[in-house]
């Protein structure tokens, strides 16, 4: 073979690139899986096969040498490994917190993909970071923050938390980070505590601060705590309050902790992954009473605004501490204007794709108003749920719905803890194995509670109808069965 054909042979199993007519007839073939997959999603089972570890065990492959057809990779996507899984898009699904996945963000991430363009500086691509902006500004407006504040677009809530606890401590304790710490609920989510590690501040200097009846953070608990780290010669420096807890969807009182942190002097961050977005609503905006006061704010729009996994966000009330704990710049680097926003020089990220355009494309489409309704009727849902379920011999309500979550358990006449936990835990297995809807629970105090999470925007009245008929059976069978065994 001559070196010209050995060349040409190179050069034709480096070309990557398809026909337009191949990626249009590849498009057609996904899009079609997809648009069925979303029309069956309510005849789906709300939790897919998981105990597939055997079967796991058998997908593990090396690297195919030569490619495959489209066709088959998609039948085992569609057919085989998506429905192992939670079917988390589902309008039954009112386990953990629910995403949503609307689907202009489909198409958004299809043009983002596509085009490829690099928006981790304002030069690379001015015109659509400044449509990410005008995202970030809309839920600072909605969020009713300060127009002082900035934003920045995350992979989630936990890293918009991580930046959020980077910003307090470059603020206020620069360089000696070991005294510093940090004070959020026992309710808290797990990713405070990671959070704050990743950003030097080792476990022992975070502070779980006992919860109220209502699981809520107690004020004199946190006073005291902050007291007792001064005179141990610490130095306390953010409280994480959250705007409806995992576990119970508990909001803390944030008027009176911002009230704290003024006094002390303490950055005050609000954890509103979860319920964050209620606050859009006016109308539910005395739900969370004081939460615009936070220096900074998490929000996940893949929760609260109904986007696809993966979409979180921060806001930091005085942009100049974002831009300070992220600056950095190279020869390389293009210069940009004074009145620009530049998203690396706001986050840790230079290379990036163009994550605003979810939110962007999404609000346009829609309109605010029409999400603001979607949201609001998510918590008008959860309060009718709870007070269905309320109603249900042998449930007792742990955490009525302060947004849009509520937990209960299941007991009797002469019960024991251990005895309710059990039952609780039927229930939830009951319920979820009829495939309509899939809860599930946590261990609180010992206690193990259900959760219902109400915030998908498939979720409707009748899947809540669904919901409540099935705990209400679930419940009577166990209570005859318990009933039963007494007898015997």
């Amino acid at each position: 073979m001559t070196i010209r054909n050995e060349l040409k042979d190179t050069t034709d199993l480096a070309n990557l690139e398809y026909s337009v007519e191949e990626m249009r007839q590849m498009g057609d073939e996904v899009l079609a899986r997809a648009l069925e997959h979303i029309a069956t999603l309510a005849s789906q089972p709300a939790c897919g096969d998981l105990d597939v570890d055997d079967y796991c065990r058998t997908l593990r492959e090396v690297a195919p040498e030569n490619g495959t057809a489209l066709e088959p990779l998609l039948d085992g996507l569609f057919d085989e490994w998506i429905p192992k899984s939670f079917t988390t898009a589902g309008p039954g699904y009112l386990a953990y917190i629910p995403g949503g996945g609307l689907y202009p963000a489909a198409l958004a991430d299809l043009i983002q993909n596509t085009t490829n363009r690099f928006t981790g500086i304002w030069r690379g691509a001015p015109a659509l970071v400044q449509l990410e902006v005008n995202a970030l500004d809309w839920i600072r407006d909605w969020m009713t923050f300060p127009e002082s504040t900035r934003g920045l677009f995350t992979t989630g809530g936990s890293m918009a938390t991580f930046n959020a606890i980077l910003c307090a401590r470059e603020r206020h304790l620069g360089a000696e980070i070991r005294p510093g710490t940090i004070y959020t609920s026992a309710q808290a989510h797990h990713s405070v505590a990671k959070s704050a590690k990743l950003a030097g501040v080792m476990p022992d200097r975070v502070r779980q601060i006992e919860v109220d009846g209502q699981y809520r953070m107690r004020l004199d608990a946190l006073q005291a705590a902050i007291d007792i780290d001064r005179r141990a010669g610490l130095k306390p420096f953010m409280v994480v309050s959250s705007a409806g807890t995992t576990n119970t969807g508990a909001v803390d009182p944030f008027d009176a902790i911002a009230d704290v942190c003024a006094d002390a002097g303490l950055w005050h961050h609000a954890d509103g992954a979860y319920g964050g977005f209620f606050y859009m609503c006016p109308e539910l905006r005395p739900l969370m009473q004081g939460m615009h006061r936070a220096d900074s704010l998490t929000l996940d729009p893949h929760k609260g605004l109904f986007l696809p996994y993966g979409t979180g966000a921060l806001l930091v009330r005085d942009g100049t501490v974002l831009h300070e704990a992220h600056a950095a710049t190279g020869e390389y680097m293009p210069a940009m204007p004074d009145d620009c926003y530049d998203p690396s020089q706001h986050g840790p990220d230079l290379s990036r794709g163009f994550p605003g355009l979810r939110i962007w494309l999404t609000v346009k489409l829609y309109g605010a108003a029409k999400l603001r309704a979607a949201v609001a009727e998510k918590r008008q849902l959860a309060v009718a749920a709870a007070d269905a379920i309320a109603q249900v011999p042998g449930v007792v309500i742990d955490a009525p719905p302060q947004l849009s979550l509520f937990a209960f358990h299941i007991e009797w006449a002469g019960s024991t803890t251990e005895e309710q936990n059990a039952a609780t835990t039927e229930l939830m297995n009951r319920v979820t194995a009829r495939g309509k809807v899939m809860l599930t629970g946590c261990t609180t105090g010992g206690r193990v509670i259900a959760r219902v999470c109400v915030l998908s925007f498939r979720t409707r009245q009748a899947n809540i109808d669904a919901c409540v008929r099935h705990v209400t059976e679930e419940a009577a069978k166990i209570l005859a069965a318990q009933q039963a065994e007494a007898r015997s």
